[in-house]
């Protein structure tokens, strides 16, 4: 066999990006189509009923329960606030009252005569769902949601963390031989994206967090600075919803590794641009990337010559990236791609590769392992 298809990551100085915004449960769509939505716009909704605060009205007024209906103030239905009178119980013709006074704001949910209590609801909770990226909507899924369509410019990286945010891309180093530091980060930096080409610190992530820095783009990172800032490793889980303040996206892998030509060129091209930026990775079955979205004003798409690409093929000579295993992120050529399945170290059976590496080591790995770049 001498050629084979195999996943790369995506780049692309302008392409057309379409993003479904759905709700996790039915709900209210609440932009139409061809709406111009920008990156915190609410494109739909959905009601969730608070928590219930049951008040045992009959108990507190020392009635029974059947007494109930005659001393409520409020109905079903009915809106109450914090304090209010709920009920009152008045005896010897108005001389002695007792009254139940609702301990929280909310609407009247429940009244049972059985029981003697009263449900109030708290209000409901609005759980919305953002566009992500600045775009039109072009479609209207009813009740779920919409889909969003821009031109931009997209780039894949190999790794993230952290979830979805946008902000401005902002240079911060673009020497092969220097690394994003904590004394680099200021201030300025406050809702940026920042982009550094080569690795960045554990000490700069713990200072972008504090600055309230919106993302860092970096060629690598090392896996403990990692393991150290979010408390925990990660593994083969995927990532995304991290309790982290700043997402990172690497493009490359860890270590100190330099950010590919490409992708840092088209990066200082859209500097100072608005990006929408999601860590989210998961490199097993349904594999998803960490992106970069920069939308494109379309009367510039005219201007970038954009060439159709075709799916990755694998062949001999050509330069692939380690995405699994003690040699993730590192980049070689293939040199043998045999036919025949053969056992690896799990001693199960596979297709696999055999590539030389940059420092000239030779392995053998699971075509699975690898992807184009």
């Amino acid at each position: 066999m001498g050629e084979a298809y195999t996943p790369g990551l995506e780049i692309s100085q302008a392409t057309t990006v379409r993003k479904k915004r759905i709700l996790p449960i039915l709900g209210e769509v609440i932009t139409n189509i061809g709406e111009l939505v920008s990156p915190d716009t609410i494109v739909a909704r959905y009601l969730m009923s608070g928590p219930i605060t049951v008040v045992n009205v009959a108990d507190n007024l020392r009635i029974r329960p059947e007494q109930l209906e005659k001393c409520l103030k409020k109905n079903i239905g009915d809106a109450v606030s914090q304090d209010e009178c709920l009920a009152l119980y008045s005896t010897f013709f108005g001389l002695s009252k007792r009254e139940v006074r609702c301990p929280t704001s909310g609407t009247i949910k429940f009244i049972s005569r059985v029981t003697g209590q009263v449900h109030v609801s708290d209000p409901p909770v609005s759980v919305d769902v953002n566009a992500y990226i600045r775009g039109q909507v072009v479609e209207v899924l009813p009740s779920e949601g919409v889909v969003i369509e821009t031109p931009a410019c997209y780039i894949q990286g190999i790794f993230g963390v952290g979830g979805e945010r946008h902000g401005e891309i902002m240079v911060v180093v673009d020497s092969l031989n220097e690394v994003l530091t904590a004394d680099k980060i200021t201030p300025e930096h406050s809702g940026k994206i920042i982009v550094t080409r080569t690795q960045v610190t554990e000490e700069a992530i713990q200072k972008a967090c504090k600055e309230s820095v919106k993302g860092i783009i970096t060629g690598g990172i090392d896996d403990n600075s990692l393991i150290n800032i979010l408390g925990y490793d990660i593994g083969v889980a995927i990532t995304g919803h991290e309790n982290i303040n700043t997402t990172i996206i690497v493009t490359e892998g860890f270590g100190r590794m330099v950010m590919t030509e490409k992708i840092f060129n088209l990066l200082k091209k859209h500097n100072n641009k608005e990006a929408s930026i999601n860590g989210a990775t998961q490199i097993r079955a349904g594999v998803i990337r960490p992106e970069i979205i920069i939308p494109l004003d379309p009367m510039d798409i005219n201007k970038i010559n954009v060439t159709s690409e075709t799916t990755p093929r694998l062949e001999l000579g050509a330069t692939v990236r380690v995405i699994r295993g003690p040699d993730f992120g590192a980049l070689g050529h293939v040199i043998d791609m045999p036919v025949r399945t053969q056992e690896i170290e799990t001693e199960s059976k596979t297709v696999v590769i055999k590539i030389c590496l940059e420092d000239g080591r030779e392995v053998i790995l699971p075509r699975a392992n690898v992807e184009m770049i």
